[in-house]
């Protein structure tokens, strides 16, 4: 499988810089984390060849995104606000949509619809318009158009934004799946869906690469920076990064802390997963004092 690079990629609206010399080699399922405008969207749109890049480069093998119209024949894409034909069935719009992509022969397109519609578990939903699916269909359904033509990148922006659980699990099962012979791009702010899906991942801030690896190498740089401990909020200094907070069986509070030394007296270090190493990364850059 090739590589996607990116190489000292910058994008600039107006004056304001929102990508800034990205670099990126970007293989199986990647991941894109980081808070809203950190940069995610606009660097996908730019991978997707809707906007243009300002300086940098793009390539996958001998493919240039010099050559938009040649890149966007090995490309699905996913955005956030998926929206389609209200009043058309699944069947109609996936059809026409595969025409658009250059699926001529109706035989072919039917094949792979019905291939699409099993793999993204919507046989059921064929013949139903689309203004009468939940959600979760509705986003399966934008995986099913996305992966028409069997693209080689396939770039997915907040894949699973007002899914129930349920769904969710569905839908990074799905992304899974299809992880195993292309590369898929996500972009979220949703910590869980990276850990059980992606490979490597990025963390974005202000549109800077703030760290870059595998989720354990992504996770290593904040070993020694989390702790946990049983005690009251007012125990607490007020510059304390307090991650999360639970009910234990005592009755009491149980913290988890992001610190560079022991919070309190009686706080243990414990191994930090994703969700304590992006905090570790966006609230203090890998520099937490």
């Amino acid at each position: 499988m090739s590589v996607l690079k990116i190489n000292n990629l910058t994008k600039k609206f107006s004056k304001k810089t929102i990508l800034n010399e990205i670099n990126l080699n970007i293989t199986g399922t990647y991941g894109l984390l980081g808070p809203n405008g950190a940069g995610k969207t606009t660097l996908m749109r730019v991978i997707a060849t809707i906007i243009e890049q300002n300086s940098g480069t793009i390539t996958y093998g001998n493919l240039d995104w010099k050559n938009p119209n040649e890149v966007r024949k090995v490309i699905g894409y996913l955005p956030q606000h998926f929206s389609i034909y209200p009043t058309l069935s699944v069947y109609d719009c996936l059809n026409h949509l595969a025409i658009l992509k250059g699926i001529k022969d109706a035989k072919k397109r039917n094949i792979e619809i019905d291939y699409l519609l099993a793999e993204t578990n919507l046989v059921e939903a064929k013949h139903k318009k689309i203004n009468q699916l939940s959600g979760g269909m509705l986003r399966r359904v934008g995986i099913a158009q996305a992966l028409l033509g069997n693209p080689k990148i396939l770039i997915i922006d907040e894949p699973t934004a007002g899914l129930d659980i349920e769904e969710r699990v569905r839908f990074r099962s799905l992304l899974r799946k299809i992880g195993k012979d292309k590369i898929v791009i996500i972009s979220t702010h949703i910590v869980e869906d990276l850990e059980s899906v992606c490979d490597h991942l990025c963390v974005l801030k202000n549109g800077e690469i703030l760290v870059d690896g595998t989720i354990q190498e992504v996770c290593h740089y904040a070993e020694g920076y989390v702790w946990e401990t049983e005690t009251t909020l007012e125990n607490m200094k007020e510059s304390t990064h307090i991650i999360s907070q639970k009910s234990s069986q005592k009755g009491s509070d149980v913290f988890r802390i992001l610190s560079a030394h022991q919070p309190v007296s009686d706080a243990i270090q414990v191994q930090p997963n994703l969700e304590d190493a992006y905090l570790y990364w966006i609230k203090g850059e890998g520099k937490i004092e």
